[in-house]
């Protein structure tokens, strides 16, 4: 988030989120009361790392989303990204880890800006952020899936589908869905945006909305405990006239090659041990999500 950069979205012109734009989410960093880390170094490759071990914490910006990256109701940082993120940063000589919420379209104006040291939201790797923010390789692989009425009466399994039949659509702020829905030739401005996935399932149980798109981890995990709704079988969205499947991953500024390095060293490490698919299972990811999707693949390069 799917896509919620599962969002997603994905710019997700063509994943889970879209970037949303900077002044905003400046305000809403600063609301979240956090200071400003150090700027990074000229040094070939940036010096974060260094400077992470020294101070022996660092700071992660999340997007209060689940299962990607939230604070749960004990008051505790948890989540796909945040575990990983424990023991990544923990080989790394990292001992402890900061959360810094704010809003997923604030994610990449605040790395940027200094003001948390990486994304670890789950934020799909797609080419416009590309340009902004280097990324890790993905963690993981999502496709995307509706939350529709019990039974699925429309018949609604895609995009297309939905455009076919003249559903009323429905996803999330900022999600990749919304692109995935123009480009299938759904009108933008008839889409019904709402917050996240809790909000999309109770459109669609209100009648407010016939489907709402969303990553099929999030929709299967929210449909739960309905009684009323339920999650249709994953598929590929059609991108640029073929299937996509999208994959998310950590964000780090772009003068942080040394980091981003370190960190892609040991996530290979956990894929290959099969330690990362027990740290993401907890939160409902399956062999399914797990992935060989290199960044370089997502971003076109």
């Amino acid at each position: 988030m799917a896509p919620p950069l599962e969002h997603g979205a994905h710019t997700s012109g063509t994943t889970r989120r879209s970037l949303l734009a900077g002044v905003a989410a400046l305000g809403a960093l600063g609301a979240a009361g956090c200071s400003r880390v150090a700027t990074a170094s000229s040094e070939d490759g940036g010096d974060l790392l260094e400077r992470l071990r020294a101070a022996g914490v660092v700071r992660l910006g999340i997007a209060g989303e689940i299962p990607f990256g939230y604070i749960n109701t004990d008051g505790e940082l948890t989540g796909e990204a945040p575990e990983l993120a424990k023991v990544i940063f923990k080989r790394l000589g990292v001992d402890r880890v900061q959360p810094v919420p704010t809003e997923f379209g604030s994610l990449i104006p605040g790395l940027n800006s200094q003001q948390f040291d990486v994304v670890a939201a789950g934020m799909y790797v797609n080419p416009d952020r590309c340009e902004q923010v280097i990324f890790a390789d993905p963690d993981y692989q999502m496709l995307d899936s509706f939350i529709v009425r019990k039974g699925n009466p429309k018949g609604l399994h895609n995009y297309q589908d939905v455009v076919e039949k003249k559903a009323k659509f429905a996803t999330g702020t900022g999600y990749a869905e919304i692109q995935y829905a123009v480009e299938a030739g759904y009108p933008r401005g008839d889409i019904l945006i709402v917050p996240d996935q809790v909000a999309g399932l109770n459109a669609v149980e209100a009648g407010r909305a016939d489907v709402f798109a969303g990553t099929a981890i999030t929709t299967r995990e929210v449909v739960k405990k309905s009684n009323k709704a339920e999650a249709t079988d994953p598929f590929k969205p059609i991108v640029g006239g073929k299937p996509h499947v999208d994959g998310g991953a950590f964000a780090f500024r772009p003068t942080e090659t040394k980091l981003r390095d370190a960190f892609n060293v040991e996530l290979h490490k956990l894929k290959k041990s099969g330690e990362l698919l027990r740290i993401l299972k907890p939160f409902g990811f399956t062999e399914a999500e797990m992935t060989d999707l290199t960044a370089k693949e997502l971003c076109g390069r």
